[in-house]
């Protein structure tokens, strides 16, 4: 990759693992010809210093491009009347996937889904933008108050599944 472009973070030496106990499947998914895939989407800078971006499983692809939550994520964090968000793919027909928007408001604040979204459309990306926004008074957490986007991906399958007409027997 070139300085400043992102891709999946991978490694190798004398202090990587050997692999995953009694898992030889996820070990021969994640080492590859001695190298440790780590699933981090990271940027080297020019002073040689990586960062990482993302995690290859959260990346939505969005008719054809690789969309990274937390670009949209800290846009909207931008926002003065936003305190929360994340941003997840969702099934798309005809992009593969568009992104979903998750937001909880700063305590008194007031904004539009549509106000939200034209702030988004000023510093993304067409392709980046959210194709919709839910604000909801809190999002999933793990007891380390961690983001669970995990359970809204799993909400939105839900969602889809319920809606989808039954096939034909």
């Amino acid at each position: 990759m070139s300085v400043g472009e992102s891709g999946e973070l991978i490694v190798r030496g004398p202090q990587v693992m050997k692999g995953y106990w009694n898992m030889p499947d996820e070990t021969t998914n994640t080492l590859r010809d001695d190298w440790l895939y780590t699933g981090d989407i990271a940027r080297m800078e020019e002073d040689g210093y990586f960062y990482i971006v993302d995690r290859t499983k959260d990346m939505i692809l969005a008719s054809g491009y690789n969309v990274y939550p937390r670009e949209i994520e800290e846009v909207l964090f931008a926002h003065e009347a936003v305190a929360e968000a994340v941003a997840i793919g969702i099934p798309d027909e005809y992009r593969g996937e568009s992104v979903k928007a998750f937001v909880v408001k700063r305590e008194d604040a007031t904004v539009t889904e549509d106000e939200l979204l034209d702030f988004c459309g000023e510093r993304l990306a067409p392709y980046k933008i959210p194709k919709s926004l839910e604000f909801r008074d809190e999002l999933p957490k793990s007891a380390v108050v961690k983001l669970l986007r995990r359970v809204l991906v799993d909400e939105e399958r839900e969602k889809a599944d319920a809606a989808s007409p039954p096939s034909p027997s």
